[in-house]
């Protein structure tokens, strides 16, 4: 499978890409294995440049096992949610990573076939379009409105909410690293990869 560099700029060389194995610190050793030994079942993604930084790996790490795999909210939402980030900060990874997660949980492809070409997206439920009103408003906005606040509240309650714009918070720092680090991703979905939102 061939490997889709981050970024859309001249030079889309990996900055941090995995280091040998054999050059690991404990540390780092530990962290690493932690991941293999984990859900993920390996150093992917994120977790390639932060290896430089293990403590921060950790913590980032189980948040985001929290947030994907111990969440009140429903997959379909979360799978989602991630998507809408992966577009905002237009990060290959998490992209190729979610997008047949989302098709798995039950989005519409062309629902996803808008967000990937900066579209409002056709076709979603009532419980996407709540988190996509909501995900807009935290990433826009910086916040969220009492409409839109009531509304996610009343799906998926205070526990909910505050997964909600933690889902949010924790993709947009993992997409930045790896667009820092312009960390690839490991092929393109069904879809394609992400191209460029128009100016």
């Amino acid at each position: 499978m061939t490997k889709i560099a981050q970024g859309f700029g001249r030079d889309t060389a990996e900055r941090l890409p995995l280091p040998p194995m054999d050059s690991l610190d404990a540390a780092q050793r530990a962290a690493a294995q932690a991941l293999i030994d984990g859900p993920r079942k390996g150093v992917k993604g994120p977790f390639i440049p932060l290896l430089r930084s293990p403590a921060l790996l950790d913590a980032l790490s189980r948040a985001g096992e929290t947030l994907r795999f111990g969440s009140v909210l429903p997959k379909r939402v979360t799978e989602f949610v991630t998507l809408v980030v992966a577009r905002h900060t237009s990060n290959q990874f998490e992209w190729a990573i979610h997008h047949p997660l989302a098709l798995e949980a039950g989005s519409a492809r062309e629902m996803l076939d808008d967000l990937a070409a900066g579209r409002w997206p056709c076709a979603m439920s009532a419980d996407e379009s709540a988190a996509w009103d909501f995900a807009r408003e935290v990433l826009d906005r910086h916040g969220v409105s009492d409409a839109t606040y009531a509304n996610a509240l009343e799906r998926w309650g205070e526990q909910g909410v505050v997964e909600l714009a933690a889902l949010v918070g924790y993709f947009v720092c993992v997409c930045w690293i790896m667009n820092m680090a312009r960390t690839p991703a490991p092929g393109a979905p069904e879809g394609g990869a992400l191209r460029p939102l128009p100016a």
